[in-house]
């Protein structure tokens, strides 16, 4: 777990780059799942994963495009992206956008800047693995306001009626949306899936531990799909950030990214 943890330490500092380069950034949401990307790509993913021509391979999609600061991080770590040009993220011409498209950088899997599409793409991508005979798993991460989203329901419904036990939903359930807590409620999301015939097992998504078992239960194959519902903390590391009423979007004075940066090195010891 040590390992882990230190290279969730690694991402969160590839995120605080990102941001403070910019100015600003979807900072909150990618702190908050630093601790899962770090398990889906350092502790479940293989080389022969991470081989983006392979068509076999086990997938992630990330369908909160504007998750992307926590991709590029990942993607910096696995030495894919010059981790210098994580300075140039969101910058007129950069690769690095704030919202994931695809077919930019090598890893990223879908568009995701349009909310509720990934569970649906994912789906199709499952499905045709299936059909040629690939035994991979496909993952995808979508997000608690995805939810609200007709498609999201119509694609879960599918998955399950054609039995598609090849596919993992994870579900970053941080309770914010753009201008703040989540108004319309989404819970009880395990229950949901459940009635349309999912398996759902529901964790802290910044629990190692927790995290740890969700992982090896999503591995069993049981005949439907699985989706892992994580409660995660919206600036998971960064005191001022996981104390902000609005922490969707990001923006902090300039001399305070010093005091965010040195946190950070006092976690590291």
């Amino acid at each position: 777990m040590a390992r882990l943890r230190a290279k969730a330490l690694d991402l969160r500092r590839h995120m605080v780059t990102q941001a403070r380069g910019k100015g600003q950034g979807y900072l909150g949401q990618g702190l908050g799942i630093a601790d899962f990307l770090t398990f889906m790509y350092f502790h479940e993913f293989e080389a022969k994963d991470l081989e983006f021509d392979r068509g076999d391979r086990r997938r992630f999609l990330l369908s909160t495009g504007h998750y992307s600061i926590a991709l590029w991080a990942v993607l910096a770590e696995l030495g894919i992206i010059p981790v210098p040009d994580l300075l140039s993220y969101g910058a007129d011409g950069s690769p690095l956008e704030m919202s994931t498209m695809e077919g930019h950088v090598p890893g990223v899997e879908m568009t995701g800047g349009s909310l509720g599409h990934g569970l649906g793409v994912a789906t199709g991508i499952a499905l045709g693995y299936r059909l040629d005979g690939y035994a991979s798993t496909i993952h995808v991460e979508i997000s608690d306001g995805e939810l609200q989203e007709g498609s999201t329901w119509e694609a879960a419904n599918t998955a399950a009626a054609l039995k598609a036990d090849n596919l993992v939903c994870w579900v970053d359930c941080n309770g914010i949306q753009a201008d703040g807590p989540l108004v319309v409620p989404v819970d009880p999301v395990p229950a949901r899936f459940s009635a349309f015939g999912w398996l759902s097992m529901e964790i802290d998504g910044n629990d190692y531990d927790q995290l740890l078992d969700a992982f090896v239960w999503a591995a069993k194959r049981e005949g439907k799909p699985k989706v892992v519902v994580m409660r995660t903390k919206p600036g998971c590391g960064i005191t001022r950030i996981e104390q902000r009423d609005r922490a969707h979007f990001v923006r902090i004075d300039a001399d305070e990214w010093d005091d965010v940066a040195r946190e950070l090195e006092a976690e590291n010891g």
